[in-house]
């Protein structure tokens, strides 16, 4: 009889860890269609937290260009943190991001670009401008 009351409560347990894992996957589904609804609202869309130095190069590359960014500051928001996570993983980030931020992430056009590393390449090589005008950013 003990083995059966054992039984039964590590089956409870595991049905409480495989419902709190669900929970999980719907938040990060959640939080992947938040990123993809704010990133289709606007021709430029930076996820960025507020303190991130890189996040502020990369807005004030923007700026400079006479683009208005909508800007996310997922430190800012209450749901932040769940949308850093799906961001991590739309950037193919599957352990832990070094630094502990996925940030910043940019959508031009409602698709990604990437991070701070794909967008300075892409202004450098010069495929920056193309993709601004094309999604109306820019009126050059």
């Amino acid at each position: 009889m003990q083995y059966h009351a054992a039984a039964a409560a590590a089956a409870e347990a595991w049905g409480y860890m495989a419902a709190a894992a669900a929970a999980r996957g719907a938040t990060t589904m959640d939080a992947l269609g938040r990123v993809e609804r704010l990133a289709a609202e606007s021709a430029v869309v930076i996820f960025s937290v507020s303190t991130c130095c890189m996040c502020h190069a990369v807005k004030r590359l923007f700026c400079s260009m006479g683009v208005s960014p909508t800007v996310v500051e997922l430190d800012e928001d209450p749901r932040g943190k769940e949308m850093e996570r799906a961001l991590a993983r739309l950037l193919g980030y599957g352990g832990p991001v070094a630094g502990g931020a996925a940030v910043p992430v940019v959508f031009i056009g409602g698709k990604l670009v990437g991070a701070m590393d794909r967008v300075m390449a892409a202004h450098i090589n010069g495929s920056l401008v193309p993709l601004l005008k094309e999604a109306g950013a820019l009126w050059l």
